[in-house]
């Protein structure tokens, strides 16, 4: 019994001690950076992103002249392979 109190006990204060490291590096990043919804979020923001388009609805078409092709060039290669 005494032995499961300490068990107990270490972690009590373990957490403890967590939640003061947690509670420190919190205020330190707050100090390091007060709002940080400012900062760009590298997605739309990014310099790479200027003069770029989204992509139009005919994407798909490309996908699949180009899915046609690859399945018309290696049926091509298995017919011809087949005739020697």
């Amino acid at each position: 019994m005494i032995c499961m109190g300490i068990i107990l006990k270490q972690d009590e204060n373990r957490s403890e001690l967590q939640k003061r490291v947690a509670q420190q590096l919190t205020e330190k990043a707050k100090k390091k950076d007060p709002n940080p919804a400012d900062l760009p979020d590298g997605v739309d923001d990014s310099a790479y992103m200027k003069n770029t388009k989204q992509t139009s609805g005919l994407a798909m078409l490309w996908i699949v002249i180009v899915v046609i092709g690859v399945g018309a060039l290696i049926w091509y290669i298995i017919a011809s392979g087949n005739q020697s």
